[in-house]
């Protein structure tokens, strides 16, 4: 990483009221290697070709290092799930993670309204992350979040439906190692699950493989 330090100095036989140059520099700083080693593994992940990636600028202020995606996917009944998949890097380890990788996901996916009445849906979206973490074989700790259910209406002369439903799901889990690429799985498969993705190879009734 590097970054660019702009200054002014007088100019050569000039006296400093009357004017001055500018004057840039470049200061580079080398990733370190665990950092490295666990994003390249993030990127190895095959995912689902339903699922539309792109590489955003992380946060700047969490970590001293940081590496951020985000995810979109439509699921058979064209509900949408939208996500983010934000990798952090302390070297000096973090008393609140227990270890120097932190791994931070938030997936907002719509809801039909049927489901969206099921009382126990935070359990169940919940479940969505855990069991996909345990069948990737992720290998982490310190595993924390919330899941929150939304409901909008709208009245008057106001395009779209009438009634929305959504559901968000925030959590993130220290990684005990730079291989992430059982993380990155993990992620994916719960934004499948979320828009009720059949597993891959498996197709629903109704639908045709292109």
């Amino acid at each position: 990483m590097c970054t660019h330090i702009s200054f002014m100095v007088p100019r050569p036989g000039v006296p400093p009221s009357l004017g001055r140059i500018a004057r840039h520099t470049v200061s580079c700083v080398t990733e370190p290697e665990i950092f490295r080693r666990a994003v390249g593994t993030l990127k190895s992940v095959r995912h689902r070709p339903e699922i539309e990636l792109t590489e955003v600028r992380p946060p700047q202020r969490l970590a001293p290092w940081a590496y951020a995606l985000t995810a979109e996917v439509t699921g058979p009944s064209d509900e949408l799930s939208t996500g983010r998949l934000v990798l952090l890097h302390d070297p000096d380890g973090d008393e609140a993670w227990g270890g120097v990788l932190r791994v931070v996901a938030y997936v907002r996916v719509e809801l039909d309204h049927e489901l969206a009445s099921d009382p126990l849906l935070p359990e169940v979206g919940w479940s969505w992350l855990t069991e996909a973490l345990e069948q990737s074989g992720a290998e982490f700790t310190a595993l924390g979040g919330t899941v929150t259910q939304t409901s909008s209406a709208r009245f008057g002369d106001i395009a779209g439906p009438a009634r929305t439903d959504d559901l968000e799901l925030r959590a993130s889990w220290t990684a005990l190692d730079g291989e992430l690429a059982e993380h990155g799985t993990a992620f994916y498969e719960l934004m499948a699950t979320a828009v009720g993705l059949p597993p891959v190879g498996v197709t629903m009734f109704g639908q045709r493989q292109p």
